[in-house]
């Protein structure tokens, strides 16, 4: 309604082009056949569900179950829909070219560096509920009860059951429905204002507790609230790895910040009328600025969930720019710089992908060996944090833990010197243990702290340094360390 026909066929080819590009960007992915980063460890709970299992109790992670049970339902989907939402947002705020332009930057800028970013994560598929929540609650409503806005609570509970920053998404919504810039613009009253987060609110719970009765009901729910919000002290600030991870993010994605700090100081021009979205939009990139940074461990893919906001924050300035609305206020800005620096970091990310990819195409040395000697009804037990060696050789886990952390009380994040995490071992893991491997024993069991010097040799747990002495032989000795089978 009110664009141009002739504009028609130009929307349709840019539209078709982001889509290309994003398939482009992530071929490196798509095109590779083993599992990237945390792919692994949700595919072997995924696989267990499948089997007849639970979260929690037949395999153990510490992320909430939504996440489990969209893996054992679809492994490859999501990137495409948060594009989408990214589109109705900032076209519902400005125009085609605002929406088609943050929907680029989010293709452009979401696998940022790292290939691991590349991985059907929890981050990814958060987005995309966080950014449908938000496209409902920004669309022009003059209605006073807006019964949408309980959809949109439960998209947003949705993203918490996928990752749990995501609940945080939530907070700066709420806020922008009871600030006086968006009563005055929408002509409500407090009343009004309230009565609507008052909806948003009784869909996140709605949905939180309907999946509360399906967990009580499996007879898990204690254990995904253990798993998923008990399990996560802060044990150490790795300060080291956020500052320079930090740095790397924002030079990596400089563009999105400048766009972002040029549509702040440009406000009057630019988010007329639209203060209390503006105001909403920063808070949501500030809720997830300490969502991000919440586990101390500042991980490259935890800054994925910054990628929304700064897209929708930056898309409106880059609108202008591009479009000749305005002139660059420096040199550095102007439109023909600014696209082949665009060009530049989507060659740039791609070929990091490619080559740290094509370093991780075949199956680790391990993985072939138990596929080719063991029989497809065999349990195997990983000692270590290498969750990948399930899915290579194609056999069930023994063991609930299939990553040992539980089991050493390992800290996520990296090894810390001097620091001993025996105080921190799951009380009644290894109970868990001897029973899962009662219920199925492995036939294989493999150490992955084998070496001299390891962080958790075998020695220093006398239940499964027991077990491997007198019912296991050592086998064979693989780039990953010792094969024990059961003799």
């Amino acid at each position: 309604m009110g664009v141009p026909t002739h504009r028609s066929p130009r929307f349709r080819f840019a539209a078709l082009g982001i889509i290309l590009l994003t398939v482009a960007i992530r071929l490196p992915s798509l095109l590779h056949s083993q599992p990237i980063d945390d792919e692994a460890g949700y595919s072997v709970i995924a696989n267990e569900i499948v089997h007849g299992g639970r979260p929690y109790i037949d395999a153990v992670d510490r992320k909430p179950p939504l996440l489990f049970w969209t893996y054992a339902a679809v492994f490859k989907v999501a990137g495409e829909y948060t594009l989408a939402g990214l589109y109705v947002i900032a076209k519902q705020l400005f125009d085609r070219e605002t929406g088609l332009i943050a929907a680029l930057f989010y293709s452009v800028f979401q696998p940022w560096v790292s290939f691991k970013n590349l991985a059907f994560n929890g981050e990814m598929v958060m987005n995309l509920a966080i950014v449908w929540a938000w496209a409902i609650a920004l669309r022009h409503n003059s209605s006073r009860l807006r019964p949408e806005l309980f959809l949109a609570g439960v998209l947003l509970c949705a993203g918490f059951l996928l990752k749990q920053p995501a609940a945080i998404a939530a907070v700066p919504l709420g806020i922008y429905l009871l600030l006086p810039s968006y009563r005055a613009s929408n002509s409500l009253t407090r009343t009004d204002s309230i009565i609507q987060a008052a909806m948003l609110t009784a869909g996140f719970f709605a949905a939180l507790g309907l999946v509360a009765i399906v967990l009580w009901r499996q007879g898990i729910l204690h254990e995904a609230f253990y798993w998923t919000i008990a399990d996560h002290d802060v044990p150490h600030v790795f300060g080291g790895r956020g500052i320079t991870n930090t740095l790397t993010f924002l030079g990596a994605c400089l563009p999105l910040a400048v766009g972002a700090i040029m549509t702040c100081r440009d406000k009057s021009a630019i988010w007329a009328g639209r203060t209390a979205e503006r105001i909403a939009l920063f808070g949501l990139l500030a809720a997830s600025v300490i969502g991000a940074a919440a586990g101390a461990r500042f991980y490259e893919h935890y800054y994925i969930q910054l990628i929304p906001p700064l897209a929708l924050l930056a898309a409106p300035y880059y609108a202008q720019l591009w479009t000749r609305r305005m002139q660059p206020p420096h040199w550095l800005l102007r439109p023909s710089l600014t696209y082949a620096w665009l060009a530049l970091t989507i060659v740039a990310f791609s070929i990091s992908h490619w080559l740290a990819l094509a370093a991780r195409r075949e199956p680790k040395e391990t993985g072939r060996y138990l596929l080719e000697h063991s029989a497809p009804n065999d349990r195997i037990f990983v000692w270590g944090h290498k969750a990948r060696i399930y899915l290579e050789a194609r056999r069930r886990p023994a063991c609930r833990y299939i990553l040992s952390f539980p089991l050493t009380g390992s800290v996520f994040g990296g090894p810390l010197p001097g620091f001993d995490t025996r105080s921190r071992i799951l009380p009644g893991a290894w109970t868990n243990l001897e029973q899962d491997f009662a219920r199925h024993p492995p036939t294989y069991i493999v150490d992955l702290y084998s070496e001299p010097g390891a962080l958790y040799p075998v020695q220093d747990f006398p239940i499964l340094a027991k077990l491997l002495a007198e019912r296991y032989q050592p086998v064979a000795r693989t780039a990953e360390g010792v094969i024990y089978r059961m003799r």
